[in-house]
């Protein structure tokens, strides 16, 4: 593939995860955005619909996903990179959504809510793109 198209379509990517994020308040049912700006670590968690926070989280862990592994493939083009990059996606979306259902299930009223921040922002921001691209291209390149 031509290295230009290739740049492009790594940007036009890029700017999908930007604009993900640009319009995550109208994209996704998420109360807890506004609420993690606020003083939360005294507050109680929001009055909020589960199971449409639980669907619009997957959502968008799907749509950063299959744009991280578009951009994956244009960087390396190698079918095995981005099988293990799926079945790392897939793992890991099945443990943190697992963790992060149980959290909100079983939330205290006032307590701290950190690991609810730190496992919610792993599913909702392309954090696995910044890790794996660096593994990668060190793996690939160090062993020619």
């Amino acid at each position: 593939m031509n290295k230009v198209l290739k740049v492009l379509g790594i940007f036009a990517l890029a700017a999908l995860l930007v604009l993900i994020r640009t319009f995550e308040d109208t994209l996704f049912y998420d109360p807890l955005l506004h609420f993690f700006e606020m003083d939360y670590k005294s507050m109680p968690l929001p009055e909020m619909d589960t199971f449409a926070l639980q669907t619009g989280i997957a959502l968008r862990f799907l749509l950063n996903t299959i744009i991280s592994l578009a951009i994956l493939w244009l960087v390396f083009q190698d079918r095995g990179i981005i099988k293990l990059s799926l079945i790392l996606y897939s793992f890991l979306f099945a443990i943190l959504f697992m963790a992060f259902s149980f959290i909100i299930f079983t939330s205290e009223e006032s307590s701290g809510h950190f690991v609810l921040f730190y496992v919610r922002r792993f599913l909702i921001q392309p954090l696995f793109l910044l890790i794996l691209l660096p593994a990668f291209y060190f793996q690939k390149y160090k062993s020619r």
